[in-house]
């Protein structure tokens, strides 16, 4: 039977480097890693799926965990029998890379949490979910994606980046947007999960994120027991996009140490 999820699966043949697994954001798709899909597929299996409601996946109305986000995550990841990896999430993809390392922590050898955050919804947050889920099925996307794509961005982020942003956020169906949106003003606390964590961990922040701001970056990296910070200075929400190269060589070096191959020694610390 075919997975649900839409997907890339990029370099399916390679074996000697630990496969790497992206999860995006809200309201965003695969092609939010097109950087680091077209950097890393050529030395390693890469994989990233259009979470349910999102991309060319399926559109579920109602509501949608993140239980249910991770589910889909473990039969994808079953169907290409891919066994162990190291699992990325930006936003609310960290917090679904969080809920999959609680249902597959014996297969995750790494774990990258950028712009994202561990806490609970608070009784605020839970009906500003509801609220902007309720005003997308109303209005749709467009004036929800042009209030805050430069947050998502910084305003001085390149066009061509917030152009890709803005037609993602655009073709998102707003049934599927709303379905999670309200699935994530249910999630649990992983801040006992996190300190919990028994693989690396890489957190990554843009330095101008006004969504998840760098006091939520440190304050993941001192409950993770083994875990390398790194702010990227001149981004907002989406330093893979705005920042790839140095994103990149970030990444680049936290795979490195997964998979137990040397580190170049010329390379900058990712640690800020």
């Amino acid at each position: 039977m075919p997975p649900f999820l839409a997907y890339d699966d990029k370099n399916p043949g390679s074996s000697t480097r630990t496969p790497l697994v992206l999860v995006h954001g809200h309201p965003f798709d695969r092609t939010m890693w097109a950087p680091q899909i077209a950097a890393f597929s050529a030395g390693r299996r890469v994989i990233a799926p259009d979470l349910r409601g999102y991309g060319a996946s399926p559109v579920t109305p109602g509501t949608v965990p993140l239980s249910r986000h991770a589910r889909d995550i473990e039969e994808l990841l079953d169907f290409l029998e891919v066994d162990t990896f190291v699992l990325a999430g930006l936003s609310m993809g960290g917090q679904i890379a969080m809920e999959c390392y609680d249902r597959l922590g014996d297969r995750v050898r790494g774990l990258v949490l950028a712009d994202t955050f561990p806490d609970p919804e608070t009784p605020e947050g839970r009906k500003g979910r509801t609220a902007l889920a309720a005003r997308l099925l109303a209005e749709g996307m467009h004036g929800y994606t042009d209030e805050v794509l430069e947050r998502m961005v910084a305003p001085y982020a390149d066009p061509q980046v917030k152009a890709h942003v803005h037609r993602m956020m655009t073709a998102t169906s707003p049934e599927g947007a709303a379905a999670a949106l309200r699935g994530r003003a249910e999630r649990p606390d992983y801040r006992p999960l996190l300190a919990r964590v028994k693989v690396p961990a890489l957190v990554v922040v843009g330095a101008d994120d006004t969504f998840t701001p760098v006091a939520d970056a440190e304050a993941m990296h001192a409950l993770l027991p083994d875990s390398a910070l790194h702010v990227s200075k001149g981004a907002a929400h989406m330093p893979n996009l705005e920042r790839p190269e140095e994103f990149n060589e970030v990444l680049g070096r936290f795979l490195a140490r997964v998979d137990g191959t040397p580190i170049p020694p010329t390379a900058p610390d990712s640690r800020a």
